[in-house]
C-alpha cells in the first residue's frame, strides 16, 4: 500500500511503503514523471499517430518507464538495476543529443524569446517541457549519481523545446514579435 507523507528531498514528495511485517520505506513520488508521460501521449495525439513527432515520441515514453522504475528501486537494491530496461544508460541520452542534432538543420532557430502557441503540436511540446523540467528538478534529490536521471531529463527538456520550435518550423515560418 502507498500512501502520501510530508518528507521532502530537494521538492519531492516521498510516498511510504508499508509491506505487513516489513519496514515503511521511503520511495520518490513517481507522479511528476507519469505526468511528463501523460502530456506527451498528447503531443501525440496532436501530431497524429504515425507522424514524425509520435515516432520520435513513443521511445521517449518508454524510456520513462525505465526512468520510473529507476527511482522506484531503493538504494540498497540498485544493483539489481539492468541498464537500459531498469536504470537509465549514457546511451539513452546520447540519443537525446542525436535526435537534438538532428532537429536542428530542419529549422531557422529563432532569434528573440518565443511566445508558446503558434501551433497546438508547439503548446502542447512546451507544456511537456515544463512539466520534464520539474520532474527535473525533483530528480535531483531522488537520482544521485552515477544514476543518468537528471542528464536524461534534462536532455529531454531540451529535445521537446527544439521540437517545439520545429514544429513551429514546419507550421508557420520563423518571424519576429
Amino acid at each position: 500500500m502507498f500512501r502520501a507523507c510530508g518528507n521532502s528531498l530537494n521538492g519531492a514528495w516521498l510516498a511510504r511503503r508499508s509491506t505487513p511485517g516489513k519496514a515503511t520505506t521511503a520511495r520518490p513520488d513517481s507522479s511528476t514523471e507519469a505526468a511528463c508521460r501523460s502530456v506527451i501521449g498528447l503531443v501525440r495525439v496532436a501530431a497524429g499517430h504515425g507522424s514524425e513527432v509520435d515516432s520520435i515520441v513513443v521511445p521517449i515514453m518508454r524510456d520513462l518507464w525505465v526512468l520510473m522504475a529507476e527511482l522506484a528501486t531503493l538504494p540498497e537494491n540498485r544493483h539489481k538495476l539492468t541498464p537500459g530496461r531498469s536504470c537509465v544508460t549514457s546511451e539513452m541520452v546520447d540519443r537525446l543529443e542525436a535526435i537534438i542534432d538532428d532537429l536542428d538543420t530542419k529549422f531557422e532557430p529563432p532569434t528573440e524569446f518565443v511566445v508558446p502557441g503558434e501551433h497546438p503540436v508547439s503548446a502542447w511540446l512546451d507544456f511537456a517541457r515544463t512539466t520534464v523540467r520539474r520532474a527535473e528538478r525533483q530528480a535531483f534529490g531522488a537520482a544521485p549519481p552515477p544514476s543518468y536521471v537528471v542528464p536524461y531529463l534534462n536532455r529531454l527538456s531540451d529535445l521537446l523545446w527544439t521540437m517545439a520550435r520545429w514544429q513551429e518550423g514546419v507550421s508557420r515560418p520563423v518571424s519576429s514579435l
